[in-house]
């Protein structure tokens, strides 16, 4: 459905019956809330049956109620503050074991992409990011830790890694003022999306560079500039994002790239184990034994 949940409530509202428009007055005033009910919690909140709620969201077009709670959800995404975060976790959580909960939403989530990430544009990434001369990758706020991680690794394979900081507003175009159509640009961003990534990324496809989005989904600002798109679910778990699935991807992007270039990559860690060994890089436990002696 092209229109949000919003306009098709208030487009249908004039064919709702008494029970439905109790429903429909709930969610325009408290989408924050109901996005993040099952169909039980909102009809005992509203005073309705969930069988009425569920017909409500065929009614609107929905296959089911879970399609509206999604459609729900996918429009506050990079609405709600972060303070709505807290209040819907809180919600959402309430009378759960806090551990099972997140963890199982996080393989969920993984699943998720599995079933929706692009195998075409995946392996279309490998081969941009293979065929360039620089790599650059900017992520921010939360998306940093990925993008750092990211560059940590592609940094052993690759020459010329470049992880763009962005501490003022204009740091991030300084670092990537020569990019060309012989680099690639990968920049990192879901929601509440950062404005200074979607800028960047922006810049980047201005100058000919070859650009890849690792975002929540095609509707995502970067996909709309990107060369490539490569979508990972990520949802809201309290004041924080979950990017467990983003980081997975990036794991399958990151090994892919290595199994490409495995003579390079052996080459290379094997000098870096000399190194790390006669630098004391990592610590060495042997386990002690005891040693019996006949006498």
């Amino acid at each position: 459905m092209e229109k949000d949940i919003l306009s098709i409530i208030t487009a249908k509202s004039k064919n709702f019956s008494k029970g439905q428009r109790q429903i429909a007055n709930y969610i325009v005033q408290n989408c924050d809330k109901a996005a993040f009910m099952n169909a039980v919690k909102l009809g005992r909140v509203v005073g309705v049956s969930e069988s009425t709620v569920v017909r409500f969201a065929s009614e609107l077009g929905y296959d089911g109620y879970p399609g509206m709670k999604k459609a729900l959800q996918d429009m506050l995404r990079n609405r709600l503050t972060s303070v709505q975060r807290i209040e819907v976790a809180k919600n959402e959580m309430d009378n759960k074991n806090t551990l099972t909960a997140v963890l199982s939403a996080d393989m969920e989530k993984i699943r998720a992409t599995i079933d929706t990430v692009s195998v075409e544009s995946f392996e279309a990434a490998v081969n941009a990011i293979l065929g360039a001369r620089r790599i650059y990758l900017l992520g921010l706020r939360a998306a940093a830790s990925l993008s750092s991680f990211m560059g940590f690794y592609l940094s052993l394979i690759f020459e010329d890694v470049r992880i763009v900081n962005d501490a003022y507003v204009s740091e991030a175009f300084e670092q990537i003022i020569n990019i060309s159509k012989e680099d690639v640009f990968i920049a990192i961003s879901f929601p509440r999306y950062s404005r200074r990534t979607v800028k960047a990324m922006g810049f980047a496809k201005d100058m000919g560079a070859k650009t890849i989005a690792i975002t929540d989904s095609e509707l995502s600002p970067l996909a709309e500039m990107a060369n490539i798109t490569l979508c990972a679910k990520s949802d809201m778990v309290s004041f924080l994002d979950s990017l467990v699935a983003p980081l997975s991807l990036i794991n399958a992007l990151i090994v892919a790239l290595g199994t490409r270039s495995e003579e390079k990559l052996s080459a290379t860690f094997e000098r870096l184990e000399n190194i790390w060994s006669e630098y004391d890089v990592y610590d060495v436990f042997e386990k002690e034994q005891d040693i019996s002696m006949d006498v």
